[in-house]
């Protein structure tokens, strides 16, 4: 079957992502949550898609599966509950720990299994995993923006999914040979590049749409760990379990050597490196990122940063109940801290300036359509910059 989509040469993953969420939108292939910009995006027909695991062998010898918690996979879920299999369900942006093991009511309907593999029945239901479990996974069900036949696999941008298998990995959860599912419209099976792909890329082995069942046969190696270089502190500090992990790896006698040693290197080199979001970051060099985490932090550094070369991006639609707290946590998770913030929340907007037009269009590209407090933000380029 020809691809719904042609990607051009010398596309970007955020390219990628973007020509996806905007064709599921205007085709109204999109189901809800809307827009399915900035998310794994849900799609009608998910469910029977998502019922072809039923014809894999992989599926049927299982006892634990892992599925991730976003709406395309809420019928994995329930499908694995209703086979009697343990179900791991990673928890939101890992704060909290690894996995939640779902754990539904004696003699629970198969209503109350659906109940169980929603959202909110998956905070109700659940029991955590620690990482002392000794639990092995059998099968894995991730979601994509985007994959390739040849199992090459493009998610939303934050690499959680690629977080996650590490983690498994390194806690020996997951051996080379356990298969990885996705779950997508057909319309999300396109060629991707090959040189888009890093060591920490996540693979795929089976892809399960409305109308196909592929088998990749994808040959490429699997995550074998945490990339430890790959890790800032400021991540660390958003991911406990992290910590734990790293302590555990340094006590093994592993490489733990995290992203701060690396950005000193880069800050000499001006060398061009690799981040766990860099295709988000687009250009963005490593010694900028650092100059812009410092910045927003440091005020003589603020002084010092010439008012002509600041770029400012304007923010918009955001809820009137809305916190700047929320706000500068949601740019964080964006790597998209910016030097100055100016909030004007009552008004429904704020004022981000950052070091340079390059590093605000990335920020642009980033965060534009994300859904905030219920609202997708407008994000551009304020008028000041327009008329420079």
């Amino acid at each position: 079957m020809e691809p719904a989509l042609r990607l051009g040469a010398g596309i970007s993953k955020q390219e990628i992502r973007e020509k996806i969420w905007d064709y599921m939108e205007a085709q109204n292939i999109a189901d809800f949550p809307r827009p399915v910009h900035h998310r794994i995006p849900n799609f009608k027909g998910s469910s029977h898609a998502a019922e072809k695991l039923l014809h894999l062998q992989e599926f049927k010898m299982s006892r634990t599966v892992k599925v991730n918690p976003d709406a395309p996979q809420k019928n994995a879920r329930f499908l694995a509950l209703d086979g009697r299999k343990t179900l791991l369900v990673p928890t939101p942006r890992l704060r909290t720990g690894l996995f939640n093991k779902i754990v539904p009511p004696p003699g629970a309907t198969k209503e109350i299994l659906r109940r169980c593999a929603t959202s909110q029945g998956v905070k109700n239901y659940s029991v955590p995993i620690g990482l002392d479990s000794r639990i092995i996974v059998d099968l894995i069900v991730v979601g994509s923006v985007a994959v390739s036949e040849k199992g090459w696999r493009i998610g939303k941008g934050e690499g959680y999914a690629d977080m996650e298998y590490a983690m498994m990995v390194s806690m020996g959860a997951v051996r080379e040979k356990t298969p990885v599912v996705t779950i997508v419209h057909d319309c999300q099976v396109v060629d991707v590049p090959e040189e888009l792909l890093g060591d920490h890329d996540l693979t795929v082995d089976y892809i399960l749409t409305p109308t196909r069942v592929i088998v990749t046969g994808c040959t490429r190696p699997k995550p074998q760990g945490i990339i430890w270089s790959m890790i800032s502190e400021e991540m660390m500090g958003r991911i406990p379990i992290l910590k734990n992990l790293h302590f555990r790896e340094k006590q093994a006698g592993k490489d733990v050597t995290l992203q701060k040693e690396y950005l000193e290197h880069s800050k000499t080199s001006n060398k061009q490196a690799v981040l766990w979001k860099s295709d988000q970051i687009a250009s963005t060099t490593l010694s900028e990122l650092a100059g812009s985490a410092h910045l927003d932090h440091d005020p003589v550094a603020l002084k010092n940063e010439s008012s002509s070369s600041v770029t400012t991006v304007y923010v918009g639609n955001i809820p009137q109940d809305a916190r700047v707290s929320d706000m500068k946590r949601t740019l964080r998770e964006y790597n998209a801290v910016p030097l100055r913030l100016n909030w004007q929340g009552p008004q429904g907007r704020a004022f981000l300036d950052y070091k340079d037009q390059a590093t605000a269009e990335c920020v642009i590209s980033s965060l534009k359509g994300l859904s905030f407090g219920g609202n997708s933000l407008w994000v551009k380029l304020a008028k000041k910059q327009k008329n420079k």
